[in-house]
């Protein structure tokens, strides 16, 4: 618990937490004190640097398959590298009957089109991600488990298959887990597979979104876990532990839950699509940024444009990896939005949205390294401000958190329930390329924020120095890549669709404020206690919850959510006493949750409080459901 904390935050939690630890929010200064201001960007040739391509219908099929193919070479295995690309089309029809494009989507790459409308840059071929094959290049060990990071959103594909063998030609497979999405996208021509049944077989995949697009049939097939939000689909079929569709036409009722594992609701509470770039008629580039929408549902764009407004390139800073934090926080004081390039910036002081509508936006998978232990990015309690498609690492010296959202303290600040500060695939990163420190990754003050689509990860495998995979346990990595909780929401009428967080040492999720809703969470618990006293609370209670609402919490809602076990690298016997825990009170209610446990070893011994079949070895692999909590 930071100190900044409220007495009453403090009676919430305060006996709770054994890792706490009193942390300075004074990060390490850095950048150019009274920068010039920025360089102007042009309207019609902004200056996106050597990682963006742009994209023209003019250009030989060729030419644009033998690019996107190099990058792909590059990015199919370089989970942990500092690579980051984005491929931008510019309205217009690429690939033809003959010779399709037919993209393969490869680590910290994104594919967008440029057009105000989906349907204004088709892609007549493919945009895919396959199983990825671990072993020297063979097929004995092809797995999507770990397809993370990648984007594609704006476009149509007319899924042309042409050169492909029968198992892939009818089909536009996108075979991915966690901080992926697909957003803005139409496709027509054939079918979407969210697995890769092809490559050696059926193999699980492990989490993704989509949003606002209009889909044919869908085979989810192996996907443990999917979230689907206001968009449209022909048919979807099968589902492993948890499924859910909010504001989706044509989704799979959800009678006889937990078989099929399906949770539907008609209209999705809180929305708000993620900003796009778009060249308009005239060439000049903008930024649009859609309107916050309440019960909605559907795709955005089925009736014309999306409401929302439009912002010229020209009012954004293009940010690159070298531009000086202080050049940054000058451009956004004066009322400016921020362009973060692909790459990867070291932050050793605090990049500051202070003021209301700001807008920032990455492209590529844009990532901030926070240096020194500082806050890589702080947003005031401002309304209306948006933050999307950036990815927020953890340093080797642990930060209070990584993205702090309003001021402790600050009784949630000039909220905006018609307007709310919104973060858009926005994913948080502990451990993996190197070691990472935090205390709270994503920490959340402010009143009416909606978090549409984040991963907060503790990484549970990478390639940081020191790193070792002990039988009984990873001792080193437990007391050196930390990370105490995930996302921590103190503020009111805070929304999250799409909510996944996983193997922090605490609570994963710690949910204070009031009227809270989340639509799917995910959660797997910390793989790596050396012993059950790493994993116990200091009054006995055996582990942390992965959900936990606080005690005197009156009014919550849950759709979908699941807590999963695979304490790989502990000792054996790893107890975890519930999934879910919550207040026993009429206005706090879970719908659809479930727990399991993975391997074969450990034990979450109930669901939601003390209700709820026990996951263990006995089980190992089948969830444990309970419908309602309270029971209805």
């Amino acid at each position: 618990m930071h100190p900044q904390k409220s007495p009453a935050l403090r009676r919430r939690l305060g006996a709770t937490l054994a890792l706490a630890t009193a942390l300075s929010l004074s990060p390490l200064t850095a950048g150019v004190a009274g920068a010039a201001p920025p360089p102007s960007t042009s309207p019609t040739a902004p200056a996106l640097g050597a990682n963006v391509t742009v994209f023209d219908p003019s250009m030989p099929v060729s030419q644009i398959q033998a690019t996107l193919d190099a990058t792909w070479q590059r990015q199919k295995d370089n989970e942990m590298g500092s690579e980051r690309y984005a491929y931008l089309f510019r309205p217009g029809t690429y690939g033809t009957d003959a010779q399709p494009l037919q993209i393969k989507v490869g680590y910290y790459t994104e594919v967008s089109g440029l057009g105000d409308s989906p349907s204004d840059v088709v892609i007549n071929g493919k945009v895919e991600v396959y199983n990825r094959c671990l072993e020297d290049g063979g097929t004995s060990n092809c797995i999507a488990l770990n397809n993370f990071w990648r984007t594609v959103s704006n476009l149509t594909i007319d899924v042309n298959g042409a050169g492909q063998d029968g198992c892939r030609a009818p089909t536009n497979f996108w075979a991915v887990s966690q901080a992926v999405s697909m957003r803005r996208v139409a496709i027509t021509g054939g079918n979407l597979s969210l697995m890769d049944y092809c490559t050696a077989g059926p193999q699980y995949a492990s989490g993704g979104f989509i949003a606002d697009s209009a889909l044919p049939a869908v085979v989810n097939g192996s996907q443990q876990q999917w979230f689907t939000r206001n968009s449209t689909v022909g048919s979807w079929s099968n589902g492993v532990w948890n499924q859910v569709f909010s504001g989706v036409e044509g989704a799979p009722s959800e009678a006889g839950y937990p078989n099929p594992p399906y949770t539907t609701l008609d209209t999705t509470p809180v929305s708000r699509e993620k900003p796009y770039l778009f060249v308009d008629d005239a060439g000049r580039w903008n930024v649009r940024v859609p309107s916050a929408q309440r019960n909605s549902s559907g795709t955005s764009w089925a009736d014309g444009e999306t409401p929302g407004r439009t912002i010229p390139i020209t009012e954004f800073l293009v940010a690159t990896p070298s531009t000086p934090v202080q050049q940054i926080n000058n451009h956004l004081a004066r009322g400016g939005h921020l362009l973060l390039t692909p790459g990867v910036y070291d932050v050793a002081r605090s990049i500051e949205v202070k003021r209301a509508g700001t807008v920032v936006l990455g492209l590529g998978q844009a990532t901030l390294t926070a240096v020194g232990g500082a806050v890589p990015m702080t947003i005031a309690d401002v309304p209306g401000a948006v933050v999307a498609g950036v990815t927020i690492d953890a340093g080797t010296v642990e930060s209070p958190s990584l993205l702090q959202v309003g001021r402790p303290n600050g009784n949630g600040g000039r909220s905006d329930a018609a307007d709310p500060t919104t973060l858009s695939d926005v994913f948080f990163r502990v451990g993996g390329p190197h070691v990472g420190k935090v205390d709270t990754a994503l920490e959340v003050n402010s009143d009416d924020v909606l978090i549409d689509h984040t991963w907060v990860w503790r990484a549970d495998h990478g390639v940081e120095p020191g790193f070792t995979q002990g039988v009984n346990g990873d001792t080193d990595r437990w007391r050196t890549n930390t990370g105490r909780v995930g996302a921590e929401v103190n503020g009111d009428r805070v929304t999250a669709t799409g909510l996944f967080v996983e193997h922090f040492q605490t609570y994963n999720t710690i949910w204070n404020g009031e009227d809270g809703t989340t639509v799917l969470y995910q959660n797997e618990l910390p793989y790596d206690p050396p012993s059950q006293a790493d994993w116990q609370q200091p009054d006995g209670t055996l582990g942390w919850a992965g959900y936990k609402v606080a005690d005197d919490v009156q009014r919550h809602r849950l759709y979908g959510g699941g807590v999963y076990g695979y304490q790989r690298n502990a000792g054996p016997g790893i107890t975890t006493e519930s999934g879910f825990e919550v207040p026993e009170t009429p206005g706090v209610r879970l719908h659809h949750v479930a727990t399991v446990h993975l391997d074969g070893l450990g034990i979450i011994r109930h669901v939601v409080n003390d209700v709820g079949t026990q996951a263990d070895p006995s089980n190992q692999g089948t969830p444990q459901y309970v419908v309602d909590y309270p029971a209805a």
